[in-house]
């Protein structure tokens, strides 16, 4: 079954069921490294850098907070040849009570804009939510971590990232011009 609109979008599409993928665009599988008919049929955790990751990012869907069926966040995706890159992820379930039953998903590629750099999981956790704007404290809160243990995450990052404060990380960590 071909829709154009679906095959040619700009962005990379994926048809999800059980976060199997049953059908991506020419731009997911260019994005990927593949070809369509490689990825269909993949679970997208082979598409994930780590089971860790994988794993927490379907615990998050099946929060109460996420049972609108409606998620999005950026996110380190592992192409076909093991390169990691920067990703924007906006996805919807057709039934937010059962999000891995069947979903749309898109990704764009945002390897030029944001490279990537070594990070832990956690350090991945505490880098999005800083980046949303949450404080150490509320961080330590979402994560069940202490403030000061979000403060060394932070200044890892600080580090890593070449970073003098965390407005300066910030704009590294999301793309903006310095």
């Amino acid at each position: 079954m071909s829709d154009p609109a679906f095959d040619y979008a700009p962005v990379g599409l994926a048809l999800l069921e059980h976060r199997i993928i049953k059908r991506c665009n020419l731009q997911f599988a260019d994005t990927f490294g593949a070809t369509p008919a490689e990825l269909c049929e993949l679970p997208i955790a082979a598409l994930y850098p780590s089971v860790e990751d994988y794993q927490r990012i379907g615990e998050i869907l099946q929060m109460p907070e996420s049972q609108s069926g409606f998620y999005h966040d950026e996110r380190i995706m592992r192409r076909t040849s093991g390169a990691l890159f920067w990703c924007r992820v906006r996805g919807r379930s057709m039934d937010g009570a059962h999000p891995f039953q069947t979903g749309v998903w898109s990704f764009a590629d945002l390897s030029d804009e944001r490279p990537v750099v070594s990070l832990t999981p956690r350090e991945r956790e505490v880098a999005i939510l800083t980046c949303r704007g949450l404080s150490a404290k509320e961080i330590g809160l979402k994560l069940d971590l202490s403030y000061r243990t979000v403060e060394t995450h932070r200044a890892r990052l600080l580090d890593k990232f070449n970073a003098r404060k965390l407005p300066e990380l910030v704009a590294k960590l999301s793309g903006m011009p310095l």
